[in-house]
């Protein structure tokens, strides 16, 4: 169990997938670049998704981001968040908005 306080640091986002590709070293990685609506350059997350997603298709995506995630480096590319999904044994789903929203909306 987290307390409240704890979960309440985790800053969750909507995020607009700008661009997909293959990660270079890792058969099961993306390397996907985002618009996480902060005013910075656009954000790179490295996620596990490419055995269900093509990058073609998540272009223009609304996507659930941890926006205050340290980066971290993922098999040699730098990764400055991570994205939400739902996973079950035979398929993953990426966490998404209903409606469009403006980029760097907070989940409540």
């Amino acid at each position: 169990m987290i307390s409240i306080e704890d979960f309440l640091r985790v800053e969750l986002r909507v995020a607009v997938i700008k661009h997909a590709e293959p990660h270079p070293n890792a058969d099961k990685l993306l390397v996907l670049k985002v618009d996480a609506g902060d005013g910075n350059q656009e954000r790179q997350i490295v996620a596990g998704i490419k055995n269900y997603y093509t990058p073609e298709e998540l272009i223009g995506k609304q996507i659930v981001i941890v926006n205050n995630l340290a980066p971290s480096v993922i098999r040699g590319v730098e990764s400055q968040g991570m994205l939400l999904a739902a996973k079950d044994a035979e398929k993953l789903a990426i966490l998404t908005t209903e409606k469009n929203v403006q980029p760097g909306s907070g989940i409540q």
